[in-house]
């Protein structure tokens, strides 16, 4: 494998050069299986209704049915390579270049970036809540909230304000950093909160406790992304060849 040389930027953060990353020309199965594991996760968590009692009350019927269905359509997508990761070729091979973003790309990074907004914001706001009315009102905050945050999450994508789904591929060597720094955030965060949710009792100090702890890893994560040093969330500078992972 090529060796990766970094820079600083102005900011003194580390930089990958695109002539210097390694140059794919197929991607592998095994490259290939592990993305589809990743979308597969991502569009079976978005039924909120469905998450939100797989973690209350663990898996059931309905959930092994969503399951396959994601399974089949997720597979088939990925066989035609119309899932990001999944495709035979890299789709992406030189920053900064103007080419069009092709829909499945877009389609798929909205619904991950759906993935990570929805369930972080309405954790937060459910902990909010919990600790200014003293009761735990989680499950209305979700089924009020869910919507409405679809719906911005649309819009945004609508209008290719949200990295990764703009209309071309321009900026992805910058804009690939902010979405898995985020996917880092919530991987981390949410997790957490469940384990706390396990072994803190409940009321306002347990609460006050987790909303601490939940925001104060979204910010940790969120600086070792800013300053490059989680996997995949190093700008890329432009040069000759690269490609996008």
């Amino acid at each position: 494998m090529t060796h990766l040389a970094h820079t600083s930027t102005t900011q003194g953060s580390p930089v990958e050069r695109a002539s210097e990353r390694r140059i794919r020309d197929r991607n592998t199965l095994h490259y290939r299986f592990a993305h589809w594991l990743i979308w597969v996760f991502v569009f079976f968590i978005l039924p909120w209704s469905l998450t939100f009692d797989l973690f209350e009350s663990g898996f059931d019927r309905r959930m092994l049915t969503w399951l396959g269905l994601v399974l089949i359509g997720t597979g088939i997508a990925g066989l035609k390579g119309q899932l990001p990761g999944c495709e035979p070729q890299p789709y992406i091979i030189r920053f900064a270049e103007n080419r069009s973003n092709p829909t499945y790309r877009r389609v798929c990074y909205t619904f991950a970036w759906s993935a990570v907004i929805f369930f972080g914001v309405l954790n937060a706001a459910g902990l909010v809540d919990a600790i200014v009315t003293g009761v735990w009102n989680m499950r209305p905050i979700y089924d009020v909230g869910y919507l409405p945050l679809a719906a911005a999450v649309g819009l945004l994508a609508g209008l290719g304000w949200l990295p990764r789904v703009k209309p071309s591929t321009e900026g992805e060597g910058r804009e690939r950093r902010y979405f898995y720094g985020s996917v880092w955030a919530m991987c981390i965060a949410q997790p957490t909160l469940w384990f706390l949710h396990t072994v803190l009792p409940n009321g306002r100090a347990g609460d006050v406790l987790k909303l601490v702890v939940f925001l104060s890893v979204v910010a940790w994560v969120g600086r070792l992304s800013y300053r490059g040093k989680l996997p995949r969330t190093r700008p890329i500078v432009p040069g000759e060849l690269a490609v996008s992972d």
